[in-house]
């Protein structure tokens, strides 16, 4: 597994509308990043999305985040998107985002959720840190 871009992180461009997309995502390009994420739960990023693979898609890898469905992949994949992270480890999510060539970040918690995804294809993990339940929050 290897990572597509010089920098190993991804900006996530939480909420943003389609006015604001090309300036924003024009700004983290100028600061290094070359992978964006605009979250599937952002206002109109059915607009989004195409505007910046159409302006940017040639200086980073543009994609979306909180990608659930299968079905929204193949609507990702129409629009250009070449990356693709979810908040969850969805095998058939995975699988049909490799098929079309993207790079898939999911979400991950344990170690059986980590080695679902990487057998699914996954090229990277979001890692969601575990912290123990204090005591006080526990239940007698």
């Amino acid at each position: 597994m290897q990572w597509q871009t010089n920098l190993p992180l991804i900006a996530i461009l939480r909420g943003i509308t389609p006015g604001e997309a090309l300036a924003h995502v024009g700004a983290v390009i100028d600061a290094g990043f070359d992978a964006v994420e605009i979250p599937l739960n952002s206002p109109e990023w059915e607009k989004s999305i195409p505007a910046v693979v159409d302006a940017c898609g040639d200086k980073a890898l543009i994609g979306a985040g909180t990608v659930l469905q299968p079905e929204q992949v193949d609507r990702l994949a129409k629009m250009g998107c070449k990356l693709i992270v979810t908040p969850n480890v969805n095998p058939e999510v995975i699988r049909r985002a490799v098929g079309y060539g993207m790079t898939v970040c999911p979400g991950c918690a344990t170690a059986t959720e980590a080695f679902t995804a990487l057998d699914a294809g996954a090229q990277a993990l979001k890692i969601f840190r575990h912290r123990p339940l204090a005591r006080s929050t526990s239940k007698r």
